[in-house]
């Protein structure tokens, strides 16, 4: 019965934990779109928050924000997250003038501190323009819902690019 043990013992660390940050889904692949639209030189807060909501409902948010850290190579529980899969997202989810500026980082969340660095700045010209948009912004003919949706996109933006005090 001893050898049945070191069995079991086997078989329980062969386990995978489908709960894992570094589980990877077979389904999974580098190259796979997973935001509406590619993240060009105008749309970088809306990239970034469907972005951030794909990343996190496939419990990978760790791995661009640096609460988690890639295992060592050898670890059972990586299971392929050594940054390919998740720059391979971030690549597919960009334009290439941009990829370019940020295709050599050595991981994720170098390459999403990059394209913050780049994008996510407090941007007083686009508060200024978004303050512009708002002030010509009319009604017209569109139901009030409509209006109020256009409306709140337009404050919803102006407060990420010029937060108040």
């Amino acid at each position: 019965m001893p050898g049945q043990t070191n069995e079991t013992n086997r078989k329980e660390k062969a386990t995978i934990d489908h709960d894992s940050p570094y589980y990877i889904h077979p389904s999974n692949y580098p190259r796979q779109m997973h935001v509406n639209e590619a993240l060009t030189d105008g749309n970088y807060v809306d990239w970034s928050q469907e972005m951030t909501n794909f990343l996190f409902a496939k419990n990978k948010i760790g791995f661009i924000d640096g609460t988690k850290k890639k295992p060592i190579p050898s670890a059972a529980e990586c299971m392929g997250v050594d940054g390919t899969m998740i720059k391979g997202w971030l690549n597919t989810a960009m334009e290439k003038e941009i990829l370019d500026s940020v295709k050599y980082a050595r991981t994720g969340e170098e390459m999403w501190k990059d394209l913050k660095k780049i994008f996510g700045k407090l941007s007083a010209p686009r508060a200024y323009e978004l303050k512009q948009i708002l002030s010509i912004t009319r009604q017209e003919e569109a139901s009030v819902s409509t209006y109020f949706t256009k409306l709140h996109v337009l404050w919803d933006e102006l407060q990420l690019v010029l937060p108040s005090p």
